[in-house]
């Protein structure tokens, strides 16, 4: 089984269809919004350093960094993406390099270190080596240098009927997207889970320090089934999902160093 051209062939498709989407709603970002969300506006301060942000998909995360200071590369597998995010970058004037390749491949690609190495949202179920992402990762930041992902909280794929523990075969399915704009047509996709502790550990085995994780109740997006709006502060919504009359952690944030 191909992974690679399974995955980069549903998520050219995809990329077409969010593009097009109120999810994403690229013409508010063309407009001056941003696309980046509370919990990781409040965690980094990118003004004047060099961001590398793994997995970028069609770069508005990427260029909202660009808009807040950061000079940013951004790194995707996807060529349909890659090509929609070069073409927003000019359309909106912002400097941006932007690099298709598979994310194992990027060190081939790079030509430089990084002071902040970023990550977002839904990304680690496309990898099956998390060890191999790790060094990637550190071999990517300068010393001194800050590594930060936010991600969805594997209990909610539990709850979804995932394993939460890592697992040597992928999760192979069919599956529509996510956006409210989704057609009927359905691309064949390949996932991996990756437990808290599977993450952590790949990073501390990379050589990276852990400062800092976690854990929160709400998320961003309304990307699941039964996620349900409780406030809105600032003018972003939180989606809230609870099991048994608790809410359900459903993402998750964490801070490295790479000290030598």
């Amino acid at each position: 089984m191909d992974y690679l051209a399974l995955n980069k062939h549903a998520w050219d498709q995809r990329a077409k269809i969010h593009l097009a989407s109120k999810f994403y709603d690229v013409a508010g970002f063309i407009a001056g919004q941003t696309s980046l969300q509370e919990i990781e506006l409040k965690a980094l301060n990118v003004q004047g350093k060099s961001l590398l942000h793994l997995q970028c998909h069609f770069g508005l995360d990427t260029l909202s960094w660009a808009r807040l200071g950061a000079k940013v590369t951004g790194v995707d597998l996807s060529s349909t993406a890659i090509e929609q995010a070069q073409t927003l970058a000019k359309q909106c004037q912002l400097h941006a390099d932007f690099i298709c390749c598979d994310i194992y491949q990027a060190p081939k690609h790079l030509k430089q270190e990084f002071d902040i190495v970023y990550t977002s949202y839904g990304v680690l179920c496309w990898l099956p080596d998390l060890q191999g992402w790790a060094n990637i990762i550190a071999k990517a930041l300068k010393t001194g240098g800050q590594f930060y992902m936010a991600e969805f909280h594997p209990v909610q794929a539990l709850m979804e009927g995932y394993s939460y523990f890592g697992q040597a075969e992928p999760d192979i399915e069919e599956e529509a997207t996510y956006t409210e704009n989704s057609p009927d047509e359905k691309h064949t996709m390949v996932t991996w889970p990756h437990s808290l502790a599977d993450v952590i550990s790949a990073l501390l085995n990379a050589g990276l320090v852990i400062t800092e994780l976690k854990e929160f109740d709400f998320s961003p997006y309304d990307a699941f089934d039964g996620l349900e709006i409780r406030e809105t502060p600032h003018d972003r919504p939180r989606y809230y999902l609870q099991h048994q009359g608790q809410n359900v952690p459903l993402v998750y944030t964490v801070s490295a160093i790479k000290t030598a």
